[in-house]
């Protein structure tokens, strides 16, 4: 078995983890181990003994791996995801902080990451991604012009709101004059759309939502999408330039530029466990860990 390990090198509890993860995939022999660079340091002034192979995001992951191993919470496996790309190698998060909807696996049971996906208790979710199309944000993207949770545009330098004017193939739907728009997927419906007002959508449904940022007429509402839907996006305002995000990556372009969201043509495959199902997280999240079924 093959497996990649990331976490932040900001957090020094993670380490404590890691080694029982390594410990546990030790009793098997076949087993391999590659380490994300950054956090193979930090594993390596905690304990300088073991050695392993390292990865980055533009070399060392193929897709030979069977599990990337993410130690964080969500943020971190928004991040993971540019190091998966498109190479469909199947993600795991261990929550080594708050309850999260991406790494849902306790840390104190981190053992059975191991233990369970050998003995096969586990499916593979696939979560759909955006992508986003602008010549003037190539340089700030790149390759990595995708997004797990959200595309979002909002304002810049500014307390004045901004006009996005919106397409849905081709045809305009409407002008919302808010702090922004947020084009998120079915997985990051539990995210920042859902701060915002958006509803909870289940990670395999074939949607996308468009929920506005405080926007200015109150009877502007979250709209979901068919996610085959073309989103063509034009910001205006008093200042120059507004914001653009993708996950938690972030640029700043001038008004007036086109963009254009689609749905990628690739997936991000997600382990999840019998153990940790969505829909236990929904409950544990949402309803406060109380089971109200009668």
């Amino acid at each position: 078995m093959k497996v990649a390990v990331y976490g932040q090198t900001y957090q020094d509890n993670a380490i404590e983890y890691l080694e029982e993860l390594l410990d546990e995939l030790a009793k098997d022999n076949s087993s391999e181990v590659c380490i994300e660079e950054e956090f193979y340091r930090l594993y390596k002034s905690k304990n300088g003994a073991a050695t392993f192979q390292t990865f980055t995001t533009s070399h060392g992951l193929d897709a030979s791996f069977d599990m990337f191993v993410s130690f964080g919470g969500d943020g971190t496996i928004l991040r993971a995801t540019t190091f998966v790309k498109d190479l469909g190698i199947p993600i795991v998060g261990v929550n080594t902080g708050r309850l999260g909807f991406l790494s849902t696996f306790k840390k104190e049971d981190v053992r059975k990451v191991v233990q369970e996906f050998l003995k096969g208790d586990y499916t593979i979710v696939e979560r759909s991604l955006v992508q986003i199309h602008a010549n003037a944000l190539e340089a700030a993207f790149g390759d990595l012009n995708f997004a797990l949770n959200e595309i979002t545009v909002s304002r810049k330098d500014t307390t004045s709101m901004i006009t996005v004017e919106t397409y849905l193939n081709n045809e305009f739907l409407t002008s919302y004059w808010a702090d922004g728009l947020i084009i998120s997927t079915p997985t990051g419906s539990t995210g920042y759309s859902l701060s915002c007002g958006g509803p909870v959508i289940v990670p395999t449904a074939k949607s996308l939502v468009l929920t506005p940022i405080a926007p200015h007429n109150l009877n502007a509402r979250p709209l979901v999408i068919s996610d085959d839907t073309e989103i063509r996006l034009r910001v205006s305002g008093r200042e120059e330039n507004h914001l653009v995000s993708l996950d938690s990556r972030i640029a700043s372009l001038e008004n007036g530029h086109e963009i254009t969201i689609t749905k990628a043509p690739f997936t991000i495959k997600m382990i999840e466990y019998t153990s940790e199902s969505f829909l236990k997280t929904l409950r544990n999240k949402l309803l406060w860990g109380e089971d109200r079924r009668n």
